[in-house]
């Protein structure tokens, strides 16, 4: 059976939510298994075990959240060489910008040389002063849709042996 990761880390709820409607629509758009992973539990052997990926998390100080690249850290010498060609797409959350946490996901990513499928969606929940910043998120329903035709896709994508 073909598999799907979503690997995701979120503070404040906003990337969790995102994540979890991916999930939710990756389940229903075929027979692939799709494993919901926080970033904090997920190893390398994680990433072996499936056939592509999503990555969701949020920007925090211009870059991807800080659990997010300690996953990675933790992960990237292990599978370097072993996951190429393997398709992915992810999704920021951020306060205002997410560009460079974008860039920086991205970049890891072009490093394992696994394959992106669909434009990496940068999630503006306009947080901007400390309260707001550390409030717990509610994403709309605009936004979680685009979540869920991520995970749509990719499960779709992979049933089919498009990627």
């Amino acid at each position: 059976m073909t598999r799907l990761a979503i690997i995701w880390y979120s503070r404040t709820g906003g990337s969790r939510q995102l994540a979890e409607a991916a999930h939710e629509a990756a389940r229903e758009a075929g027979e692939v298994e799709v494993r919901l992973l926080e970033a904090k539990d997920a190893e390398a052997d994680d990433l072996l075990s499936v056939d592509g990926y999503i990555f969701a998390c949020p920007e925090n100080l211009a870059a991807i959240a800080g659990v997010m690249k300690a996953f990675f850290d933790r992960t990237y010498y292990e599978v370097l060489g072993r996951i190429e060609g393997r398709p992915y797409a992810a999704i920021i959350c951020a306060g205002s910008d997410g560009e460079n946490a974008k860039r920086q996901l991205e970049r890891i990513c072009q490093g394992w040389r696994l394959k992106r499928v669909a434009d990496t969606p940068i999630i503006n929940v306009g947080a901007q002063t400390k309260e707001e910043i550390l409030a717990e998120k509610s994403i709309g329903e605009d936004d979680l849709e685009k979540a869920r035709e991520l995970g749509a896709t990719l499960a779709a994508g992979l049933e089919m042996g498009v990627f």
